[in-house]
């Protein structure tokens, strides 16, 4: 599933081809229907991304909510549109010259100003938002007994935050993702939002997720740069079994919080 890195930078791709413009949407594959002939032909004033949520504001006040999930993608392009649509196209958006395909998303819907309202009081701190304030997830986080790896992919605590940035952090951080968050204080949890902000924001510039330290970059090291379709180079995601970058310890795996967490069990003992 994209991270919030990934739904930022198409929210500032989206905003850049299409606000200002009036868009004609359209569903060749009938999913959307009902709402695209309810908002073809309005202007497209904003975009934005909230966590793991893209959300497209139009002049009537309604706003489509897209949430990728595991499968959704978007596709864009300079017009004319593809024709016929490659694949099953939830939506089309098309205008200001540019055209837009959306595929398999978990969500593709239109919402009012008060649904928008309440999908934002369900969701955390967005570490990639100027508004953000996390001062409501270092408190509950201050009373949990949860596993801080777990706390961390809450997204009513922390908007965006995936698997990765998750692993990530608590390496670069020392902490072994099954501590309890009440166990951590006030000013750890503040290095660890530090550093998600600084990581995430990071992503949104490459386009990549990138965590490790210039002294462990490939070129430092000595090795081969990694290969993997879900980020750059990392210290210990989707390394399990592989010597830690820092320490030589191999890396570990379990599944925690319903997904695999990673770590390693020296320098995060």
């Amino acid at each position: 599933m994209p991270e919030g890195h990934t739904i930022h930078r198409l929210a500032a791709r989206h905003r850049s081809l299409f606000a200002g413009h009036k868009v004609e949407l359209s569903s060749p594959q009938g999913r959307f229907a009902a709402g695209a002939l309810l908002l073809s032909g309005r202007l497209l004033i904003s975009t934005e991304a909230y966590g793991k949520h893209l959300l497209h504001h139009y002049d009537s006040g309604s706003t489509v909510h897209v949430h990728l999930g595991l499968y959704g993608t978007v596709t864009d392009g300079a017009e004319p549109a593809p024709s016929p649509p490659v694949g099953q196209v939830r939506m089309r958006l098309v205008g200001g010259g540019h055209w837009l395909d959306l595929r398999g998303p978990t969500a593709c819907s239109v919402l009012s100003p008060a649904e928008v309202d309440a999908l934002r009081s369900r969701l955390g701190a967005d570490p990639l938002r100027a508004d953000a304030d996390p001062s409501a997830a270092f408190a509950r986080i201050g009373r949990s007994s949860s596993a801080i790896a777990g706390l961390l992919l809450d997204q009513s605590l922390f908007a965006g935050v995936g698997l990765v940035y998750a692993c990530e952090v608590l390496f670069r951080a020392g902490i072994g993702p099954t501590r309890p968050g009440r166990s951590l204080s006030a000013a750890v949890l503040s290095s660890l939002w530090s550093d998600l902000c600084g990581l995430m924001a990071e992503g949104v510039a490459r386009g990549r997720i990138d965590t490790v330290h210039s002294a462990h970059l490939p070129e430092a090291m000595g090795r081969e740069p990694r290969v993997d379709r879900h980020g750059g180079e990392v210290y210990v995601y989707r390394r399990a079994g592989q010597p830690c970058l820092v320490c030589g310890t191999a890396i570990e795996r379990a599944g925690l919080a319903g997904r695999n967490s990673y770590w390693c069990p020296t320098c995060q003992a």
